[in-house]
């Protein structure tokens, strides 16, 4: 009887928190364009150099004059390692519950090749009504993340495979009111999906000494593939002093996706998995100081303590999280008719506070940024934007089990120091009509 109520409090611990870590402060994208790559997204709620500015914000539609078009994509290659880590194995005997020190401990250091490669592409069309109105749509994404470890990885319960994606459809319109103020907002058609697996291996042994037997399982503790639909909003506005100078600032309501599917746990099963999305708030300025140089950047806001909670069957999971967000400053050098360069800095806050976690791993990151746009004539022309995501060594230390009225703990833990960088490169095509 005990031994079965510490396999179910392990595996409700373990549910709990691995799932939880899919929604770090990774799970946010910014791939938007490959304009905003390069220049490390500083300005973007208000430069307008192309459509994919309706993206940070509505109201910068406002300063289209011709219809505008601008499709992508940007490749996302993350690179997630584990050093000096070790993992207990959960071990289970009729004389000795948990651990056994030097007997099932497990070196997982120079454990790589956890990241993903992903390709997110991007769509926007801005169409001016008259020179107050203009309406767009939009196809992009915020959120996205991905790791997955190897069949044979010793901690499987705390590092499986995570898969997490959304995709924006946006419909907009902007109104300018006179030469100085613009507003706009928008509607999000928000398709989100989840993919998450974690296994449990768990040793039995009867007997002490050298007459004992163990024996060796492994079970499906969470497997998870859903999808779903939901709506949202955004709005914003566009302050301009003059041609050279102009400020923007723009919010971002997400909601909470219901993805529904296939959500079997050790724990219960369930055809729904609750995943809540942040708010997002965004603050640009756009100074172009010669006639060959501007400068701009952007302070950005993320709700991320909207995690108050994560559903899964008959698991809730509190957990605190804390507000982040990124700051990144840039600048454009307009070389000539043909070629625009630019460059940025981005320092970007992790959302994770005390709790860590191996299978998304956070911290704060900064952003070295460059790229240009080549201009094929007057009506069109191609970006392109590369990023080095530079993130920090992190320590991470995960429990699960039960811990007696004594304090003593009795479960398996994970003890690691992770680090996660990652190489963007965005490629995009523009024209106007």
């Amino acid at each position: 009887m005990f031994k079965k109520r510490l396999l179910t409090c392990a595996v409700f611990t373990a549910l709990s928190v691995t799932s939880v870590q899919t929604m770090a402060a990774g799970f946010q994208l910014n791939s938007q364009s490959a304009t905003g790559l390069g220049r490390a997204f500083a300005g973007d709620a208000v430069i307008a150099d192309n459509a994919s500015a309706m993206a940070r914000n509505p109201a910068t539609m406002a300063m289209f004059n011709e219809t505008s078009m601008s499709l992508g994509f940007t490749v996302i290659d993350s690179d997630v390692r584990i050093k000096d880590g070790t993992y207990n194995q959960f071990k289970i005997s009729d004389t000795i519950f948990g651990p056994i020190p030097g007997n099932n401990e497990f070196d997982i250091s120079g454990t790589d090749g956890i990241g993903s490669t992903a390709v997110v592409p991007n769509f926007y069309l801005v169409v001016p009504v008259n020179d107050q109105w203009a309406w767009g749509v939009s196809a992009y994404s915020n959120f996205g993340t991905g790791t997955e470890f190897k069949d044979d990885f010793a901690a499987s319960v705390f590092g499986g495979t995570t898969e997490i994606q959304s995709m924006n459809f946006g419909a907009s319109v902007s109104y300018r009111l006179n030469e100085q103020w613009s507003f706009g907002a928008g509607l999000d058609l928000i398709y989100g999906m989840g993919k998450l697996k974690r296994d449990f291996d768990l040793e039995t042994c009867q007997g002490i000494g050298p007459n004992q037997s163990c024996d060796e399982q492994r079970f499906n503790v969470l497997d998870v593939d859903a999808s779903g639909f939901a709506v949202g909003g955004n709005f914003g506005v566009v302050y301009e002093l003059n041609d050279n100078h102009r400020f923007g600032l723009s919010y971002r309501y997400s909601p909470t996706v219901t993805a529904k599917g296939d959500v079997d746990t050790i724990a219960g099963n369930s055809n729904k998995l609750d995943m809540p999305l942040p708010d997002m708030a965004e603050f640009s300025g756009y100074h172009r100081l010669t006639n060959k140089f501007a400068a701009h950047y952007s302070v950005q806001w993320v709700q991320w303590s909207a995690f108050d909670s994560l559903q899964i069957a008959d698991i809730n999971k509190e957990y605190a999280w804390k507000d982040a967000g990124h700051v990144s400053v840039g600048g454009t050098y307009y070389l000539n008719n043909d070629w625009t360069l630019r460059a940025g800095y981005m320092y970007d806050v992790a959302a994770t506070d005390e709790l860590k976690s191996i299978s998304i791993p956070d911290s704060d990151r900064q952003w070295l940024s460059a790229g240009f746009t080549y201009h094929i004539d007057s009506r069109s022309n191609i970006g392109f934007g590369a990023t080095y995501l530079i993130g920090k060594d992190t320590q991470v230390d995960e429990f699960m089990g039960i811990e007696t009225d004594s304090g003593l703990q009795i479960g398996t833990g994970v003890s690691a120091t992770t680090r996660s960088d990652a190489i963007l490169v965005g490629l995009q095509y523009s024209r106007t009509f």
